[in-house]
């Protein structure tokens, strides 16, 4: 296979052209490397081995091609070597209708799903309106982790029906991914280090007019040495999704991010109806801050907590974990003086549930009491896929994340936009006029407030609370 040169990234392209030849001569061979090695030897597939399902792929000159199959699991094509920090670049096409994708840290475990391949996935998509082909997918675990919802180049980087150029950077905890020279993730991760390398033909169940669509792979090669040196520079545009548990990157710390639960102590929190943490049902455990069970009512165990501090223009990012049939919230713009009696503070709320088997999710109005809602007023449906609905499971954890600029907030649930307002709007004031709030003057209107975790008489944790105000 020849070696070929990396494309540059277009804001590196820019500033090549504005440098001397002096810098462009130096430039060039951290980019030219000659220590390339390719994935696939042109000549035949013993390098790889199939796994999980009964898909064929077959050699076509310098190209692997995978071709759909009824009735089968997604198929992958895996290394037999295992990969931990790399830079890998390969062309990829796919026929419209076809799903696929490029595994990388992958595993196949005997214990693990019977054998289920599971790791990060690339994603390619042919067709669909949301665009995010190079997006991350957690395939066996966690399901979307990097979510193409907050870059518009990232989204229309990709190009259906001819080559695409995928680069994928795998250092450290941070996984990078660039579909033609346009940066499309920026995610940063811990929860697995190495596994193998693999080629997806995506199932396609049953639809005979899938049935022998194709998807190809050609000039795959990887870079294992000196690989800060030949990493690409990272696009503006490319909003950077963490997953590490109560750390913050050098990056959120340049943006000013900060901790608001340190997750060791109860500092900067107090209960809504005291001056000091509740003694009792709240516990601190290895990082994690939960709620404990107490039979389902409303604040009458520990109670709610909220922050000592008030905040205006800010965005809130925690990860919630929910038992099953449980309920909680996330409440911000609380005013703690406005319910002196029984039952939670007052505030703009998003609803933390399980939508499955807790009575509220059917309560309300169209399903305005769901995850991700903003409770009893907005119902959480997904921008990127209003036909569909994503309920957290029990056990797992999601990402909420709340979004305030003056009037305007928006809630994310695992990094995808599902609700967004103008609390100052007629709109919104004509919701809360004909919902549980009404009695309350000018309800999610303050100009600042405090921000609340709910004890709603069920177990729920919470972790990697952190927030910056602009």
């Amino acid at each position: 296979m020849k070696n070929k040169k990396s494309p540059k990234p277009q804001l590196h392209l820019n500033a090549l052209y504005l440098t001397g030849l002096f810098i462009l001569s130096l430039a060039i061979p951290s980019f030219a490397q000659t220590n390339w090695v390719p994935l696939f030897n042109g000549n035949d597939l013993s390098a790889f081995e199939k796994r999980q399902g009964t898909a064929d792929y077959k050699i076509d000159g310098d190209q692997i091609i995978g071709i759909s199959k009824l009735g089968t699991k997604s198929t992958y094509l895996c290394t037999k070597k295992r990969y931990s920090d790399f830079i890998l670049e390969v062309d990829v096409k796919i026929e419209p209708g076809l799903n696929s994708g490029i595994q990388f840290r992958s595993n196949s475990i005997a214990d693990y799903k019977n054998g289920a391949v599971h790791g990060y996935q690339a994603e390619m998509e042919s067709e669909g309106g949301r665009k995010w082909s190079g997006g991350i997918f957690d395939q066996g675990r966690r399901n979307w982790i990097y979510p193409v919802t907050m870059n518009e180049p990232g989204r229309e980087a990709f190009k259906t029906g001819t080559w695409n150029k995928y680069r994928i950077e795998a250092v450290g905890n941070s996984i990078r991914t660039w579909v033609n020279g346009v940066q499309v993730t920026n995610l940063v991760d811990d929860m697995t280090a190495e596994g193998f390398i693999a080629f997806q033909v995506h199932s396609i169940k049953n639809k005979k007019e899938k049935d022998g669509l194709q998807v190809r792979w050609r000039d795959a090669r990887i870079l294992t040495d000196d690989l800060e040196g030949n990493r690409w520079p990272v696009a503006d545009y490319a909003t950077e999704f963490s997953f590490l548990k109560n750390e913050l990157t050098p990056n959120e710390i340049r943006k000013g991010w900060r901790y608001l639960w340190d997750g060791k102590t109860t500092e900067g929190w107090r209960g809504v109806k005291s001056d000091e943490f509740p003694e009792f049902g709240w516990e601190i455990k290895e990082g994690v801050l939960s709620v404990l069970e107490s039979g389902g009512a409303e604040s009458r165990h520990g109670g709610d907590i909220v922050t000592k501090d008030k905040f205006s223009n800010f965005e809130l990012e925690l990860e919630f974990n929910i038992t099953p049939g449980a309920n909680s919230g996330i409440k911000y713009f609380v005013d703690t003086d406005l319910n002196k009696g029984a039952g939670s503070s007052i505030g703009c709320e998003f609803q933390v549930l399980d939508n499955k088997l807790h009575p509220d999710a059917k309560k309300g109005v169209s399903g305005n009491r769901t995850v991700g809602s903003l409770y009893d007023l907005i119902t959480a449906t997904s921008y990127s896929e209003p036909t569909k609905t994503r309920p957290v499971n029990p056990g797992t954890w999601n990402k909420a994340r709340i979004v305030v600029k003056g009037s305007h907030v928006e809630h994310y649930l695992n990094n995808i936009k599902v609700v967004e307002y103008d609390r100052y709007s007629q709109m919104f004031k004509a919701l809360v006029a004909y919902s549980k709030y009404a009695k309350y003057e000018g309800f999610g209107q303050v100009s600042e407030g405090r921000i609340l975790l709910q004890d709603h008489g069920n177990t729920v944790s919470y972790r990697s609370i952190k927030i910056r105000e602009f």
